[in-house]
C-alpha cells in the first residue's frame, strides 16, 4: 500500500518506515515541511492508502512559554490543517493513524492502573496538551485509531538514548523519590503495534500502546543498572531538576500507571512486556 508517515523523520517514524518498507510498502516520510500550505499537504495525500499522523515538538526539551506554545502549534495546528486536506480529497485515504501521549491520564501510582475506560483528564499541562491534541484528531477522516504512547525505549532515540550516559559512568539514580509509576514501551512494539493497526483497519478510537507492566521509576532504573552492570547511584534531589529542566520537569515526575487493555483483548501480544526483557534486548544486542 501507499503510505504517507506525517513527522516521519525522527526516532519513531525512522523505525516504523524502516519496518513498513520492509514489509514491501511504498513508504513517504515528510518533516513539517509537509504543513507549509494546504495545497502542498492535499498534493501530498492524493492517492495514500494509510495516512500516519505523527507531527509534534519534542516534549522532552527545556520549556518556556514559547516552547510550550510550540508543543500545542506543532501538534494542534498541523492535525487541523491535515483535517482540512484530507476534507478536500475526493477519494480519502483508507485509514489514518493518529498519535497521542498518555499523559492524557490523571497521574497515578503504580498498582493502580488506568486504561482506556478512563475518561479523566490530569490537571496539567500535559493534560490540557493530549486533550487539546486528541480533540483535534477526532476531526480527521475518516475516523482514526488514535495511539497512546508511553515512555518510547529504543537505544538511538527517545528518553533511554538521554539516560544512557550517565548510567553508564555509575551515575544513574532515581528522580526525587523514584516512586513516580513509569509506563513505557518498546521501540519495536511500537512497530508492531502499528503493523497490527494496518492489518485491522476497522478499529478507530482511543488504544494505549504500553507494556503491559508499569514499574515505579526507582524500580526501572534499578533494572537499568542491573543489565548495563553498573550501579544504582543517589536520587536526583526536587531542586536540582527544577533547576535544570524548568517546567518541564514534569515530564520526569509524572506518575503514570497506564494499561493497553484494549489493545491486548484485541489479540495483540508484546514482545518485550517487562523492563528486564526490554532494557537487556536493548542493550546486549
Amino acid at each position: 500500500m501507499n503510505l504517507l508517515i506525517l513527522g516521519g523523520t525522527g526516532f519513531i517514524g525512522r523505525h516504523l518506515a524502516k519496518a513498513l518498507r520492509d514489509d514491501g510498502h511504498n513508504v513517504i516520510q515528510m518533516g513539517r515541511s509537509a504543513y507549509n500550505c494546504i495545497e502542498n499537504l492535499t498534493q501530498l495525500l492524493k492517492a495514500q492508502d494509510i495516512v500516519i499522523q505523527m507531527s509534534g515538538a519534542n516534549i522532552g526539551q527545556r520549556w518556556n512559554e514559547a516552547y510550550k506554545q510550540s508543543l500545542f502549534t506543532s501538534r494542534i495546528d498541523t492535525t487541523e490543517l491535515l483535517a482540512q486536506a484530507l476534507a478536500k480529497l475526493e477519494t480519502p485515504p483508507k485509514q489514518v493513524i493518529a498519535i497521542s501521549a498518555i499523559g492524557i491520564y490523571p497521574q497515578r501510582p503504580c498498582g493502580q492502573p488506568v486504561d482506556e475506560s478512563c475518561e479523566q483528564v490530569d490537571e496539567s499541562f500535559l493534560g490540557e496538551l493530549g486533550q487539546a491534541w486528541e480533540r483535534a484528531s477526532q476531526k480527521l477522516t475518516p475516523q482514526p485509531l488514535i495511539m497512546r504512547f508511553g515512555v518510547v525505549l529504543g537505544k538511538d532515540g527517545g528518553a533511554l538514548k538521554k539516560m544512557l550516559p550517565a548510567f553508564r559512568l555509575g551515575l544513574g539514580g532515581p528522580i526525587v523519590t523514584g516512586e513516580q509509576c513509569f509506563s513505557w514501551v518498546h521501540i519495536d512494539d511500537v512497530v508492531a503495534a502499528f503493523r497490527w493497526a494496518i492489518q485491522h483497519p476497522e478499529h478507530q478510537g482511543a488504544i494505549n500502546v504500553t507494556a503491559p507492566h508499569p514499574l515505579s521509576q526507582k524500580e526501572f532504573g534499578r533494572t537499568l543498572a542491573k543489565v548495563l552492570r553498573r550501579p544504582f547511584g543517589l536520587p536526583m534531589p526536587e531542586k536540582l531538576l527544577n533547576w535544570l529542566f524548568g517546567e518541564s520537569a514534569q515530564v520526569l515526575t509524572h506518575s503514570s500507571c497506564v494499561i493497553p487493555t484494549r489493545l491486548e483483548k484485541l489479540g495483540f501480544k508484546f514482545q518485550y512486556p517487562d523492563a528486564q526483557s526490554a532494557l537487556t534486548q536493548i542493550l546486549r544486542r
